[in-house]
């Protein structure tokens, strides 16, 4: 999916997010790792902090889902699969640790045949 189709007004919108995961706004802002307040409160989900969050969340499995057939599963896997070589971790957990990029790279890597 594009980011667009989870913004309003050219922010992100935890709700479409939400919607489009078929999950609550508090689970995507836990998923994102960010407090109940960040997604609740108007002021603090346009905050810079909250939206590279889940700018980072939505890029990762929007990178992810041409691998899984749909954004659903490709949001399962975020939030539940071990990454090899990130010690057991899952890209959720790398994301709250702030660690976006490195699963990025793992995903481009994977596509590119080099954990295949």
């Amino acid at each position: 999916m594009n980011l667009a189709q989870y913004a309003d007004n050219g922010l992100l919108a935890p709700q479409k997010i939400a919607t489009a995961f078929r999950t609550t706004k508090e689970e995507i802002a836990s998923s994102a790792g960010l407090g109940r307040d960040a997604v609740q409160r108007k002021e603090r989900s346009r905050s810079d902090r909250t939206q590279r969050r889940l700018r980072e969340m939505v890029e990762i499995i929007n990178k992810a889902e041409p691998r899984f057939g749909s954004a659903l599963i490709a949001y399962a896997w975020y939030r539940s699969e071990p990454l090899p070589g990130f010690s057991g971790r899952t890209a959720m957990q790398l994301v709250k640790e702030g660690r976006a990029d490195e699963v990025l790279e793992y995903i481009d890597a994977v596509d590119a045949g080099v954990f295949a």
